[in-house]
């Protein structure tokens, strides 16, 4: 066993000293997301501070804990936070939660994140459907010796994001008549803005969204098999495409407004799984 797999194995263990709930899903609440875990009939809940060796994250708005549940009849873990690369953790540590969630058995990986918009069709306080991502401004979570239980040394990533969820997803959201955009998602390093200098090039490269977060996650999932399906909400719009200057705060509030309709998608659609 490896230095990865050893340090999913120890965090599992001490998962399982609390439940042994097992999640056929799971998922990661962003920011301004935090009350959709509220809404879980709960099982257990597991502070990731009980965790040993688990990155805990330093983001107002990211209490940083698994619940344990249900959505509707569908069993779930939902991550009430995530860690980012900014605050100074390396990736390994960034895509730890994952891979935790795959080993404790979750084969459907959703991603949620607010971002800023750089499509003209994305006005702030829209969802976007992560068609595909870009994720050349970060590092890659797989760099370094291979975890062979893991995934193989050169996984493919054609189809990071499912088609088969995203499929769902629109159906989802076309039941609740809740407006879904689709697009292709940035990861950038953060956590500083972008420059509009910046955004020119992302809108050249032909991206919907930019974010900190989530590429990452989607890439180990998928080398180890999860499916997985990633939305953004977008909370501005990005820099140079509005007079405003780029603020956390607002894109709490921003997140905070529309999170009725997020939650009303993520649970549609998790509850259909079942």
């Amino acid at each position: 066993m490896g230095a990865i797999m050893d340090r999913v194995r120890r965090c599992v263990e001490d998962i399982r000293k609390k439940t042994d709930f097992a999640p056929r899903a799971a998922l990661v609440l962003g920011s301004g997301l935090g009350g959709f875990a509220d809404k879980v009939r709960a099982a257990a809940q597991v502070d990731y501070s009980e965790i040993g060796g688990f990155p805990v994250s330093t983001v107002p708005g990211h209490k940083g804990r698994f619940v344990f549940g249900y959505v509707g009849d569908t069993p779930v873990a939902v991550m009430q936070g995530r860690v980012h690369y900014y605050e100074g953790y390396p990736m390994e540590d960034v895509v730890l939660p994952i891979r935790v969630l795959g080993a404790l058995g979750a084969k459907e990986l959703f991603l949620t994140n607010a971002a800023g918009g750089i499509s003209p069709k994305l006005a702030s306080g829209s969802l976007m459907l992560l068609t595909d991502h870009i994720t050349t401004f970060v590092p890659s979570p797989l760099i370094g010796p291979n975890e062979d239980s893991l995934g193989p040394r050169f996984p493919d990533m054609t189809e990071v994001y499912s088609l088969r969820l995203r499929e769902l997803a629109k159906r989802a959201a076309a039941k609740r008549g809740i407006p879904l955009e689709e697009g292709v998602y940035v990861q950038c390093t953060g956590p500083n803005y972008e420059t509009p200098a910046e955004i020119r090039m992302l809108q050249a490269l032909g991206a919907g969204a930019v974010g900190m977060s989530t590429a990452c996650e989607a890439m180990a999932a998928r080398h180890m098999g999860l499916e997985v399906c990633g939305v953004s909400c977008v909370t501005n719009l990005a820099a140079g495409l509005s007079d405003k200057k780029l603020d956390h705060q607002e894109v709490q509030e921003i997140a905070d407004r529309v999170s009725g309709d997020f939650q009303g998608l993520l649970w549609e659609l998790l509850a259909g799984l079942a």
